[in-house]
């Protein structure tokens, strides 16, 4: 068997793809990517293309305390978010578990409809305005109440201390990036051919596509059936504004912005990934890439002495990114893909051609379902169904 992968854009490795920029900082072109798992079969897949070493992330927030202050906190909650935000004590597991008690609104119907009883029944009112509610919509341009409750039923509620954003058994990033899987992956093998800064339907408009025995597509599924003149789903996309920071930058930088005595020098701040859930500022979170483990030795040594920050803007312009969860589209995707199941020689694989949010551990699996399923019976197709991986954990 061979394949022809064809790319719309310049480089292998779709979303996931990172590189070295000029000033020796290892960074990702489409926003952090961090992978986690619990699925034994996908770890051991992924570590046949890299080798990983264990990262476990953190993300923290600058959130309004009671006073209005902003402090820098653990997201998703912990103790130590309660206790700073809201002047609490708590200590132990027990007390955390009571003050959430506290805290939540039950649905009035029993169970959520939107995003909003699920958060309220989840977190209360009183995290859900500071930490969720306009975040949210800065992410989606929805508040919580447009939303599936689906999307906010995935809060983590920690009544421990553990600050970690997941919980998977392996959390690690490949020690030479994402891109490099790719190119493990691919480049190798002579049975694959890649073309780069291919448009596949303006090829396939031109004739300029080659016989093929099957079509495996992983582009929006609107987008592939846009000739039957039905309303396009909607998705998120991301605007990235980085900014390289020299050490006399830093510097200069107010004390609210730069604490140097929790960043360290050469660092804009405390952690890889700090969130600005406020209404106040028009991005969703600041990206500092020299914080993860996986930078090149000289990174790490100390010798490139500026960072590179990256501030995300959500936005309904762009690369499509994320699929929009509400009721209205997901009725419109059945449509879609009731066309798909009809479609022959064609296999929709991945985020955008299922119109779900996959995980990267659960967009493996389910390429590597659809594998089993050519071995066993020699039909390219799903062994589930989108929705049967689960929640994704959504922007982040």
């Amino acid at each position: 068997m061979t394949s022809l992968i064809l790319d719309v854009r310049d480089h292998i490795g779709g979303n996931c793809y990172d590189y070295i920029t000029k000033d020796g900082i290892r960074a990702s072109k489409y926003g952090a990517h961090l992978f986690h798992t619990k699925e034994v079969r996908v770890w051991e897949y992924v570590n046949r293309f890299s080798q990983w070493m264990p990262f476990d992330h953190r993300v923290k927030g600058r959130v309004p305390d009671t006073s209005g202050e902003k402090k820098l906190v653990p997201i998703p909650p912990v103790q130590e978010t309660v206790n700073t935000l809201f002047g609490e004590k708590i200590s132990n597991e027990e007390e955390m578990r009571a003050w959430y008690e506290t805290q939540r609104v039950k649905p009035p119907s029993g169970d959520a409809q939107n995003g909003e009883e699920a958060a309220l029944s989840r977190v209360g009112p009183e995290l859900y305005e500071k930490i969720f509610k306009h975040y949210t919509k800065k992410q989606w341009d929805k508040y919580p109440e447009e939303l599936d409750a689906s999307v906010l039923m995935r809060l983590p509620c920690r009544e421990t201390t553990d600050d970690r954003y997941f919980g998977d058994s392996h959390q690690a990033l490949p020690v030479r990036g994402y891109t490099r899987i790719f190119e493990n992956m691919l480049l190798s093998d002579p049975n694959i051919t890649i073309r780069l800064n291919v448009d596949f339907f303006q090829a396939r408009e031109q004739g300029l596509l080659p016989e093929y025995d099957m079509l495996v597509y992983t582009g929006p599924i609107d987008s592939y059936f846009s000739q039957q003149g039905m309303p396009k789903l909607e998705y998120r996309s991301l605007r990235f504004e980085e900014t390289y920071l020299e050490p006399e930058e830093l510097s200069a930088l107010p004390v609210e912005e730069r604490k140097t005595e929790t960043t360290g020098d050469g660092f804009f701040q405390e952690a890889m990934v700090v969130n600005y859930p406020s209404p106040d500022v028009k991005f969703t979170r600041i990206v500092e890439y020299k914080h993860v483990p996986n930078q090149p030795e000289a990174v790490k040594q100390g010798k490139v002495a500026g960072t590179l920050i990256a501030k995300e803007y959500s936005s309904a312009e762009g690369d499509p990114y994320y699929p929009v969860p509400n009721p209205d589209n997901r009725a419109l995707y059945e449509k879609y893909r009731a066309l798909a199941e009809k479609e022959e020689g064609v296999c929709f694989v991945g985020r955008l051609a299922s119109y779900k949010y996959f995980n990267m551990d659960q967009a493996i699996l389910n390429a590597l379902e659809f594998y089993d399923n050519l071995k066993e019976t020699g039909k390219l197709a799903p062994k589930r169904r989108p929705e049967d991986y689960g929640e994704g954990d959504g922007p982040k």
